[in-house]
């Protein structure tokens, strides 16, 4: 079985990488296909279709993506919508151009309006206005969703989406503009602790309540989507409503977040807030029924992932740009 791996450097991408060669070790009959960005541009029809022809993978895990946080997406919108509307047609499409039958992309839970009921069901989607913070990133999320079904019902492959809620772990972005909010708080609260500073303030209100999945808890239950029989994934999804929510089913607030992070990193100063940043949307929990429903669910505790994933942090610190 030849598996493609887009974005095996990313830290979901990575995390899906580590559990299919350790399924090869455990001997499974597995050959898996890696490019680096140098190496094969994504967002370059040409290089992708060549690639694609040339590599001839049965399977492909779509896990490359531009990513960041409220910061990120608010300043770059147009890199967001553009780079990834190009890296999903491009892969997806060159993808059934050479042969490719099963494929998973790897979506996010900014697809869902802005003030849909909570917890996000699959059925929300396309039902109300989106989050204008990362409008951008959300459509071409969107898009992606929509191209598998798309291709799943003109030509009859196996075309699956996964939605996960947000992701931290090893290998996750630690930059202090352009990261996710549980990164960027590990950072700004270890940098405090060690500098001795008597306060930290946190972006917005501290109010929203936001959901946190652990990236192994992802790869994991990624590989359990891709490797569903046909017969199952049909009877728990419709065609044009193909994609699968994956989360805890559990979120805390971004303030009570902070409190555990400044305990996990030592920090013992003030949290103060900040309410002219923006807040985003007030609540993202993600209804992970129709996962649960087919056997899998997160194994991962909040507090012990982010406990692990300072660990993770300080053996790599050294590697962060500023």
């Amino acid at each position: 079985m030849r598996i493609y791996v887009a974005g095996h450097r990313g830290m979901v991408g990575g995390a899906i990488l580590r559990r299919l060669e350790a399924r090869r070790a455990a001997g499974e009959d597995l050959a898996l296909i890696t490019r680096t960005h140098a190496e094969l541009d994504l967002t370059d029809q040409a290089q992708v279709a060549d690639f694609m022809a040339e590599a001839r993978p049965d399977v492909v895990i779509l896990a490359a993506a531009k990513v960041g946080g409220i910061h990120a997406n608010n300043t770059y919108p147009a890199e967001f919508i553009y780079e990834n509307l190009m890296i999903e047609c491009n892969v997806i499409h060159q993808a059934y151009a050479a042969g490719v039958r099963r494929l998973l992309q790897l979506g996010s839970s900014c697809i869902y309006p802005r003030a849909v009921p909570q917890p996000m069901r699959e059925d929300a989607l396309l039902t109300g206005v989106l989050e204008p913070t990362n409008e951008p990133y959300a459509i071409a999320k969107i898009a992606g969703i929509k191209l598998c079904e798309s291709y799943n019902r003109q030509y009859g492959v196996d075309y699956r989406s996964v939605m996960p809620t947000n992701l931290y772990g090893p290998g996750d972005n630690f930059h202090p503009e352009n990261s996710h909010v549980l990164p960027a708080l590990i950072r700004r609260f270890h940098e405090a602790a060690r500098d001795g500073a008597e306060s930290v303030t946190i972006w917005g209100t501290g109010t929203p309540r936001r959901e946190f999945l652990h990236v192994d808890d992802m790869a994991e239950a990624s590989l359990f989507v891709l490797d569903l029989d046909a017969e199952t994934y049909a009877a728990n999804t419709q065609p044009m409503l193909s994609h699968i929510n994956v989360g805890t089913g559990e979120d805390i607030a971004i303030l009570d977040l902070a409190h555990m992070v400044a305990e996990v990193t030592g920090f013992a100063g003030q949290i103060e807030t900040d309410p002219s940043k923006p807040d985003g949307t007030m609540r993202k929990l993600m209804d992970v029924s129709r996962l649960a429903d087919m056997g899998w669910s997160a194994r991962i505790g909040l507090r012990d992932g982010v406990e692990e994933t300072y660990r993770w942090f300080l053996a790599n610190q050294d590697s962060f740009r500023a």
